[in-house]
């Protein structure tokens, strides 16, 4: 047991992905081919590559059932194992249908119903690898088992009544893949929301929300402590700036008094100017009067 980072739970040490369950799964998938080719040479139609691929999926099979018993008895289950078998599998009864489709021996809606689910719940397994991983459920187990019965009835060069059974066994191997694909969903859909790195995203989201409303209350506590700031200097304002204002509108006329009153200061002095003009005018018209009796008195004499 070591303990997993920070983590106060511990895990168990892992076994090593280089086991003999992984490499029988490792062989499985080496044997797809080679049962493919089998399955396809001349069209199908020789029987004896038809029974040499028939025990190539046999033995394929039987892998399928003793990696999974192998890694759980000697405890050398690992990450890359439950990964690995399921793709393994998949390759396998991927071969399997699209080869019997080609030949003719199976409806095409068939093999898409079956690969369309096999791939979309591959490509779910991954898409979910970072919260954890979805291991195989005995409901995939049954579709698995029912799959490899219906197929190895249809590669058999069998007569017409095993036919109708391998028609049977292989319905009831679709209806159970649907379901088992709805099953995987709502697993991946759960898995994403209890792993580990989900509830470690929502607790700091959770922190994140509350920081935030945290600096949001104090904003709005600042803004709040400001309007009452200015409220309170707005009511003492008018009673202390009000004279300050009358004094500045009563200095205003004072300043300007001098450049409107200059008139005034200079009318008396053009008061005291006037008599001055009509005595020298007086004057001058006494000089003109006397100049002209002295004119007027030596004319006779002459």
């Amino acid at each position: 047991m070591i303990p997993a980072g920070d983590d106060t739970h511990v895990r168990p040490v892992q076994a090593s992905a280089w086991n003999i369950a992984n490499a029988l799964t490792i062989l499985r998938i080496a044997l797809v081919p080679v049962f493919g080719y089998f399955l396809l040479y001349d069209n199908g139609q020789l029987t004896t590559y038809r029974l040499l691929a028939a025990a190539v999926f046999v033995v394929a099979t039987a892998t399928d059932r003793m990696d999974g018993d192998i890694a759980r008895a000697r405890g050398l289950v690992t990450d890359f194992g439950k990964v690995s078998d399921p793709i393994a599998d998949k390759a396998l009864m991927g071969m399997a249908l699209v080869g019997l489709s080609i030949i003719d021996l199976l409806p095409w809606w068939v093999t898409v119903v079956v690969l369309v689910r096999e791939v979309g719940i591959t490509i779910l397994r991954f898409s979910v690898i970072r919260h954890g991983v979805m291991p195989a459920s005995r409901g995939g187990k049954l579709k698995t088992a029912l799959q490899a019965v219906a197929i190895l009835l249809y590669i058999l060069p069998l007569n017409s009544p095993w036919h109708e059974i391998a028609v049977v066994v292989m319905t009831l191997a679709v209806i159970v893949t649907v379901v088992t694909g709805a099953d995987y969903v709502v697993r991946a859909h759960t898995l994403r929301n209890t792993s580990p790195r989900a509830q470690l995203k929502r607790e700091r989201r959770a922190v994140a929300a509350v920081e935030k409303a945290t600096r949001e209350a104090a904003a709005r506590e600042a803004a709040a402590r400001e309007a009452a700031m200015g409220e309170a200097a707005a009511g003492d304002t008018p009673a202390g700036e009000t004279p300050a204002r009358e004094t500045s509108a009563r200095e205003t006329p004072a300043r300007e008094t001098p450049a409107r009153q200059t008139p005034a200061r200079e009318i008396p002095a053009r008061e005291a100017a006037a008599p001055d003009a009509a005595q020298r005018e007086a004057a001058a018209q006494d000089a003109a009067l006397r100049d002209g009796a002295v004119r007027h008195t030596a004319g006779p004499e002459v």
